[in-house]
């Protein structure tokens, strides 16, 4: 079993775009080593990448950007009847500026430009969890649309397809690390994985001082999977040479990036990055309109993040203590909602 060892000094390096890697050859078994040796480089240097050859059908995700839009340009007051009953559950709909990612790094900082739909698992796994309080908003019930919009079949098509991706991405990952391919799916049997829907209008008023359409933050889970569409993706990543780098993902693409539990899986050898979406140059433009459909990949409620034995070198021990995935992710989506300025 191989051991991996940490970059020694990745600020000598120019990062001037984001890897793009087809994972057809994995997909369809013609080349799984060489994609996985692809991927696995991008994980360790800089923990985002663009992938084609995904499989998934454009329709599908075009058809829920619709449906998001539609569902986004009804009255504020039809919108708020979808809010769920918690402000931290991530369920239904949430409106603009009422959470802030750069809570959960301790920021100080006015709440993100944008509004949101929530989705949880499609697959009930809540009897599995009934005992056990603290899942409960895990597999909370899904908050669905009536009459207004039909926005609730078109995420759970899309939902589904980024199900299925991310168990090959997984597999992709199992593959680089030398272990077993199910080392991830046998931890994701009942995952209570997050798809997000986000609108970031063109805004009416001049952002406060350090607010973004996102504050800079890493992701909570294993994996992110984003499609993004508009004009202006405003996306940007912190290169480990220190500077943001914009990133718009050419056509038929879509962003990946590890979050805080890959990690803590390979002991800090694969990065979960610092990233965030800046404000557009023109505020209130029409063209400065932007959406996202993000999934959130989580693994099992109880599933136990701790370091794998090959990412551990010779003579040194484990920088992360194991955790459970439920208990890591609870308390990062606290702090999204319980900033000092949040309204």
């Amino acid at each position: 079993m191989k051991t991996y060892q940490k970059q020694t000094d990745p600020m000598n390096q120019t990062y001037k775009s984001l890897p793009i890697i087809d994972i057809q050859p994995f997909i369809n078994g013609s080349a799984r080593r060489n994609v996985a040796d692809q991927v696995i480089e991008a994980c360790k240097e800089i923990g985002f990448l663009i992938i084609k050859g995904h499989e998934i059908e454009e329709t599908v995700i075009n058809d829920a950007f619709n449906a998001s839009k539609s569902f986004f340009d009804l009255p504020q007051n039809i919108k708020n009847k979808w809010h769920p009953n918690e402000p931290s559950l991530q369920r239904g709909y949430h409106a603009f500026a009422t959470r802030g990612l750069s809570y959960t790094l301790g920021e100080d900082t006015p709440p993100d430009l944008r509004e949101t739909y929530f989705m949880g698992p499609i697959d009930d796994h809540s009897r599995h969890f009934q005992d056990v309080v603290s899942a409960q908003k895990a597999y909370a019930p899904n908050i669905l649309p009536g009459d207004e919009i039909d926005l609730g079949v078109r995420l759970i098509n899309l939902y589904r397809s980024f199900e299925d991706l991310s168990a090959i991405l997984l597999k992709v990952f199992a593959l680089g690390l030398d272990v077993h391919e199910d080392y991830f799916l046998k931890l994701a049997k009942r995952h209570f994985s997050i798809l997000s829907s986000h609108n970031y209008p063109p805004l009416t008023k001049s952002p406060k001082k350090d607010q973004l359409r996102t504050g800079a933050h890493t992701d909570f889970g294993a994996i992110t999977i984003l499609a993004i569409k508009g004009n202006e993706s405003g996306l940007e990543v912190l290169m480990p040479d220190g500077h943001w780098l914009g990133v718009n993902p050419p056509d038929g693409c879509l962003v990946v990036n590890l979050g805080d539990m890959m990690n803590r899986w390979t002991n800090g050898l694969w990065k979960s990055t610092l990233h965030r979406v800046a404000n557009p140059q023109n505020l209130n433009s029409i063209h400065s309109h932007r959406q996202t459909l993000g999934y959130f990949m989580h693994p099992d409620f109880d599933a136990l993040i701790e370091v794998i034995p090959s990412c551990i070198a010779r003579g040194t021990v484990a920088e992360f203590a194991p955790i459970r995935a439920g208990e890591h992710i609870a308390e990062k989506i606290r702090a999204s909602h319980e900033g000092k300025n949040n309204p």
